[in-house]
């Protein structure tokens, strides 16, 4: 947030009022003072951790989502158990060829 009231200093990032109000103004939240005030304590300690973890050492490390390896636990999608077609037509109340016929519910 450019010029918006978020800064960062000495790799210390803060956050104003205005920018809270503006983030709400944007989410359409509507904010008392002391709940503008509450998130702008909340919402700058988060952006200041943000900031001790950029001064980590990344160098080298390659980007990850998973930290072990994630295998795919899904089987094949065969159709082991196909269904009897005239089973289920036998059941039907009534047909149309080898259709289903059912009462007209949309005018």
């Amino acid at each position: 947030m450019k010029g918006k009231g978020a800064c960062v200093n000495r790799g210390r990032m803060s956050l104003d009022q205005a920018t809270v109000r503006h983030i709400a103004l944007l989410a359409r939240l509507e904010l008392t003072e002391e709940e503008e005030a509450t998130y702008t304590q909340q919402l700058g300690a988060i952006l200041q951790y943000i900031g001790r973890i950029e001064e980590l050492a990344t160098e080298g490390v390659e980007p990850t989502a998973q930290l072990i390896e994630v295998s795919d636990p899904l089987r094949d999608d065969r159709v082991t158990n196909p269904p009897a077609s005239d089973a289920l037509r036998n059941n039907a109340p009534a047909l149309d060829g080898d259709f289903f016929k059912v009462p007209k519910i949309i005018e």
